[in-house]
């Protein structure tokens, strides 16, 4: 484990930017090596919006492939996001949702049993709900098993979570 406990407040991140989407303002925070959050306006306001811009290469490059993402022209991501800073547990989810592609979805029990933890449903729904990078790291791409939305934890939740849906032509219950 690193220096920082599971338990402990995230570092206050080194870099920072802030870009426009369809979805509203965006906030990506992270290092040289990785990108460490995604933030998507909630309620008009970002969670660090307090603090300057810090802008390097690794979230300059995110900004640039999320512009792509929302003008169709991009289907995969292939900045470096760091996914350490969760349980184990979590972060097996957060590597399962990482390998759902572009207008694909599963299920939360789907997921479960595709990173081996079946009937793990709820616990699976809370470590989606955790994940610190949506969009980069596809947790709109899980529904219910029925085809419906339970929930969203991004930006203004469901809505949120059915404008990226849709964007990516993915069919869920409305």
């Amino acid at each position: 484990m690193n220096s920082h406990s599971l338990n402990s407040p995230a570092p206050t991140p080194p870099n920072l930017v802030r870009v426009q989407s369809p979805l509203g303002d965006l906030e990506l925070t992270g290092d040289d090596d990785e990108v460490w959050s995604l933030a998507i306006v909630r309620g008009g306001h970002l969670p660090l919006e307090g603090l300057a811009e810090a802008p390097n290469a690794v979230l300059e490059r995110a900004a640039t492939q999320l512009g792509e993402y929302f003008a169709g022209t991009r289907v995969t991501f292939d900045v470096p996001v760091r996914l350490s800073r969760g349980t184990e547990f979590q972060r097996s989810v957060w590597r399962g949702l990482a390998a759902i592609p572009f207008g694909d979805h599963l299920s939360y029990g789907e997921l479960g049993r595709s990173i081996g933890k079946s009937g793990a449903g709820r616990a699976i729904g809370g470590a989606v709900g955790a994940n610190p990078a949506p969009i980069l790291v596809g947790c709109h791409r899980v529904l219910a098993s029925n085809g419906r939305i339970t929930g969203f934890s991004a930006g203004e939740g469901i809505p949120t979570k059915q404008w990226l849906l849709r964007h990516e032509g993915i069919e869920y219950v409305g």
